[in-house]
């Protein structure tokens, strides 16, 4: 029973670390600014269901998933890193991307979710996790981190209040440059894999 606990409570602080929902929230409080606290807890909501749908997913169907849509990882990270720098440079730049402001606003739970949330480091943590648990424990560590996640974006709005919009500001532009430069990791890695594999 103590090794079951230990699994899970190991599995849960390792998927926490990656998702690091903290960091999103000054992020998705920026993309949400101005918003009514019941749309702000709609886009938690829907961040969270984005992320767990794809972490469900990975977990039960593995790489079969992208086998069936003749994808890769490698080509994940670039796509989630492209997403990521476009993200960054409107965070760093507080520039709106698209056609309409209120379709970014509303689009702030669908980027969080993924890449922000669930990106190929997710992705690969999770798989990790399956191969060394097996599916029970991962998945129990899973919802319990979803739980945690949700909790954290849902009162993102009264943290916000606390720090100020000047320092969420401040702090936005930071984080943007922060998430283009994680962004560009991930697009490197990926175009690293994805050679590697075009040569092989």
């Amino acid at each position: 029973m103590q090794d079951i606990l230990f699994s899970i409570l190991y599995t849960f602080a390792t998927l926490f670390i990656i998702l690091d929902p903290l960091l999103s929230v000054p992020i998705f409080s920026v993309m949400t600014k101005g918003q009514a606290a019941g749309e702000i807890h709609k886009q938690a909501l829907i961040a969270v269901a984005v992320a767990g749908a794809l972490m469900y997913l990975v977990l039960v169907f593995n790489t079969t998933i992208f086998a069936l849509l003749g994808l890769d990882l490698p080509s994940v990270q670039i796509a989630g890193g492209i997403i990521l720098l476009l993200l960054g440079v409107q965070m760093s730049l507080g520039i709106e991307l698209g056609h309409q402001k209120e379709q970014t606003k509303t689009a702030a739970g669908v980027v969080i979710g993924t890449p922000l949330l669930c990106g190929p480091g997710t992705m690969t943590t999770v798989m990790i996790l399956s191969k060394d648990y097996g599916i029970i424990i991962p998945f129990i560590a899973i919802t319990l981190v979803l739980i945690a996640t949700w909790l954290i974006l849902y009162f993102s709005d009264t943290i916000q209040r606390i720090l100020g919009d000047v320092i969420t500001d401040i702090m936005g532009k930071i984080l943007g440059m922060l998430v283009a430069a994680i962004a560009v990791k991930i697009l490197a890695t990926g175009v690293l894999a994805y050679i590697s594999l075009v040569g092989t």
